[in-house]
């Protein structure tokens, strides 16, 4: 069976970003990852909440995730 045609949803986009329902593109901040000890929790706390993309990224985003817009 062959695979039908159309547009596809670019995957490594999709898995780090996430459109709200008013149409924001969010990212999760980076750092977070390894050496949490040498932050303070202010600092580790602030990194686990979700940023909004610059709107200049925004449009390329938008544009590899056809079917959430």
């Amino acid at each position: 069976m062959r695979r039908p045609k159309g547009i596809k949803t670019k995957k490594s986009v999709a898995k780090r970003f996430k459109i709200t329902g008013t149409g924001k593109v969010m990212r999760s901040r980076a750092g977070k990852r390894h050496l949490l000890a040498s932050k303070n929790p202010k600092r580790r706390r602030s990194l686990g909440t979700s940023k909004q993309v610059d709107p200049t990224d925004a449009y390329r985003i938008t544009q590899c995730l056809p079917w959430s817009h």
